[in-house]
């Protein structure tokens, strides 16, 4: 696992070192080439909303019917929920606030201002941070594991896989700040950044059904 991870970066590590070099350096990304990324991107996040919509569905079909296995209740029995008011509504706070300062970031590079763009990053990219210790925190103390029960499996794929989300998004914005701050952008070839903004929205998007259905509706 370690040496896949160890692989995983170093690839990662290339590809952005290429994307940045072709855009920046070659001048490859020409508009026609930024409408074909950009129609990736579109893609890709909607093959993500089907992956989390797998998921949902799997927690509905759960606790709308339960099964006998289960004691025919939801949560099922012997389960204790995690209460939404607490740490979840803080890391939805911070995931909405993210929201805020990342499209301040978005507007600042279509209005030229660096400052604005790199505030906005820098502020988002702390929110991301915090969320992830504050969802693994929330593993640590949570009264259930991944094998509790059919709701402590989709309770720690669905978050877990968020917030795998979240860490991949942070990383995307910490090279989106680097590429910022060695003036890669411009107001009109920014379009790293603004495929990394529709990535960090889709993932705040995705947090909110999660605390309403899992932990605020299907905690109960």
């Amino acid at each position: 696992m370690i040496e896949s991870l160890l692989f995983l970066c170093f690839f990662l590590f290339r590809w952005f070192s290429d994307i940045t070099i072709e855009a920046t350096f070659e001048g490859h990304h020409t508009m026609k080439v930024q409408e074909g990324i950009r129609l990736g991107m579109c893609l890709f996040i909607a093959s993500e909303v089907m992956f989390f919509f797998s998921f949902f569905w799997a927690f509905f079909h759960c606790s709308l019917a339960p099964a006998i296995g289960i004691g025919c209740v939801w949560p099922p029995l012997g389960i204790i929920t995690l209460d939404p008011w607490g740490l979840p509504l803080w890391n939805t706070v911070i995931l909405l606030s993210s929201g805020v300062t990342i499209t301040c970031a978005h507007r600042g590079i279509l209005a030229g201002e660096r400052g604005a763009t790199n505030n906005g990053l820098l502020a988002t990219i702390g929110y991301g941070v915090v969320f992830t210790f504050v969802q693994a925190y929330e593993y640590n103390v949570a009264p259930f594991s991944i094998n509790d029960s059919v709701f402590g499996s989709l309770f720690f794929m669905l978050t877990g896989f968020h917030g795998f989300h979240v860490l991949v998004g942070t990383l995307f914005l910490i090279v989106c700040l680097y590429r910022q701050l060695n003036y890669h952008f411009t107001r009109r070839q920014h379009v790293g950044l603004e495929c990394a903004i529709w990535y960090w929205h889709f993932v705040d998007v995705v947090w909110l059904f999660l605390f309403v259905v899992v932990y605020i509706w299907g905690g109960k």
